[in-house]
């Protein structure tokens, strides 16, 4: 089955999505004359200028992101004979409910979230959702509008909660760009005898490890945690982890991390323990066949206090 690639640009109404397709489109070592379904789910006040492109094989179809199916999907690529698909998505969807109902030979190659810097804090106080949303998945955000000399440690922040991997573009109104370059020392010695793990940083230290077993291989770290037990393997391991809250209240859920110990039986689940183990970077069926951080427990302190805060935020 040949794989179609998608190009996805995220973002809320007039963040600057429209203005640079039609821009990309405009550039010939983009629109080399391959035939281009451009689908477009939230309308703005800029339109797409046709006449500008070096090649005419670009498609434009409007559609509804809530109630679009994949069966329509597919008849569009058919129609058009589309080899690959540019789409601009409604800020205000869940970008993951319209992966889902993708063709199955349908690829994000790339995702990239534009955000107005004069709005973005609004949205993010209060649609943080919406936005955790857009920044998860994206491979680069862009933050347009900004003011030369500006203070960009508040937009960094808040990429950085969300996704540590995720390029970040600076966009001024006098034309410049520049990439972010702000270093985020993590708040913990990952090069100490044992990685101590505080309470509060729990959260920023699972998304490193799975995010980078390999970093970790090796290493021995220390964790207060809560017990959870693993469906499929019930003998001689279990998960200890944290629930984490992402981006609010109904985003809470458990992160755990499978470790061996012997006398696994022994521990009530949900108590809260204190676990010293040694990291490796390996298979295991809950990272559905990718590599990913196991733990050996070298001890296991049974009765702790609870964490401060129960729930781990990023």
């Amino acid at each position: 089955m040949q794989q179609i690639p998608v190009y996805a640009f995220t973002g809320f109404l007039d963040s600057g999505k429209t203005k640079f397709i039609q821009e990309t489109l405009e550039d010939p070592r983009f629109n080399a004359g391959e035939r281009t379904l451009l689908l477009v789910f939230e309308e703005g006040e800029e339109e797409y200028d046709f006449s500008t492109y070096p090649h005419q094989n670009v498609f434009l179809e409007v559609l509804d992101q809530q109630t679009v199916t994949t069966k329509q999907l597919s008849a569009l690529q058919k129609k058009y004979k589309a080899e690959r698909i540019v789409a601009e998505l409604n800020g205000m969807q869940q970008v993951g409910d319209l992966y889902m109902r993708f063709p199955e030979s349908w690829v994000v190659a790339q995702e990239v979230m534009f955000a107005d810097s004069t709005t973005f804090m609004t949205y993010n106080a209060n649609m943080r959702s919406l936005v955790m949303d857009k920044l998860v998945g994206a491979q680069m955000v862009v933050f347009n509008r900004l003011e030369k000399g500006a203070d960009v440690m508040p937009f960094h922040k808040v990429a950085r909660a969300a996704n540590r991997r995720v390029d970040i573009l600076y966009d001024y109104t006098d034309g410049s760009t520049t990439f972010d370059d702000i270093e985020d020392p993590l708040p913990f010695d990952i090069n100490a005898p044992v990685i101590c793990v505080g309470d509060e940083d729990y959260a920023l230290w699972y998304r490193d490890v799975t995010e980078e077993p390999q970093k970790y291989d090796g290493k021995t770290v220390c964790f207060k945690a809560q017990v959870a037990m693993l469906r499929r393997q019930k003998d001689g391991i279990f998960a200890p982890g944290r629930f984490v809250m992402t981006c609010c209240v109904d985003d809470i859920e458990f992160c755990g991390i499978p470790c061996r110990y012997a006398d696994a039986k022994t521990l009530e689940s949900r108590a809260w323990v204190v676990v010293t183990a040694k990291i490796t970077a390996e298979k295991h069926p809950l990272y559905k066949g990718e590599m990913g951080p196991v733990l050996t427990a070298l001890r296991v302190e049974k009765n702790a206090e609870p964490a401060d805060p129960d729930v781990a935020t990023f």
